[in-house]
């Protein structure tokens, strides 16, 4: 059975506005949608938005937090084009605000839950996405609110185009054993799989998130994998 739509509230519709709200559907209303403009772009981010080619690579992240790992992929990969979700305003702001002061023209970010995340692409649409420290719901346990999970990986492969990757990176081996099982009865192939990221041979391509600070300080091993759409 497939889950219900996720539903959020909208953002104009708001009692109280505050700088981020309003900065959301004004000062970055060009780079920032929120979640009644964001879905009208769906088959459209290439050519409307980005005024690219369709053979461009568009990216996504999945809940870009204070944007660290967003600003910086933007400015280090101008040949790839990245559209960022994230639900809470300030940090959603903060990532946005961080790609336009390093220059970057080839970034987005949306306002929209990501089960939902059908409404947003057409299928094909999008390259590789990144997932990075999501809500492990792990107390109270509520698998159910976990994004890396069978069914939306099953949509997430409709939107991804053949040869894209997904990366998953999280503190939490509760979640991370979990989502393995979930993973392993998908169309995705494992390419690179760890409990312990920073301890691997990969350490040295590792972008280190802010989380991923806080968690290395507190000597918590990060669990990463890697699964590619072969076809």
């Amino acid at each position: 059975m497939e889950n219900p739509r996720r539903q959020i509230n909208i953002t104009k519709d708001l009692p109280v506005q505050n700088a981020y709200t309003l900065a959301l559907n004004g000062e970055y209303s060009h780079v920032a949608f929120d979640e009644v403009r964001a879905p009208l772009n769906k088959g459209k981010w290439r050519s409307d938005i980005f005024k690219a080619t369709s053979e461009m690579p568009m990216d996504l992240e999945v809940g870009t937090g204070a944007g660290h790992h967003f600003a910086h992929y933007a400015a280090k990969h101008p040949e790839r084009l990245l559209v960022g979700l994230e639900l809470k305003y300030k940090p959603l702001v903060q990532s946005i605000r961080r790609a336009v002061v390093a220059g970057c023209k080839n970034a987005v970010i949306n306002r929209f839950h990501a089960f939902n995340i059908d409404e947003l692409f057409e299928d094909g649409e999008i390259n590789d996405v990144f997932i990075h420290f999501p809500d492990p719901w792990t107390s109270p346990k509520k698998p159910k609110n976990r994004f890396v999970c069978k069914q939306n990986l099953d949509l997430l492969f409709r939107l991804q185009r053949p040869g894209a990757k997904i990366e998953f990176k999280t503190d939490s081996l509760v979640y991370f054993l979990w989502a393995m099982e979930e993973i392993r009865q998908s169309k995705y192939e494992i390419v690179f799989e760890t409990q312990d990221l920073h301890n691997s041979e990969i350490k040295s391509e590792n972008f280190e998130t802010g989380f991923e600070k806080i968690f290395l300080r507190q000597g918590i091993k990060i669990n990463f994998v890697r699964l590619l759409k072969k076809n």
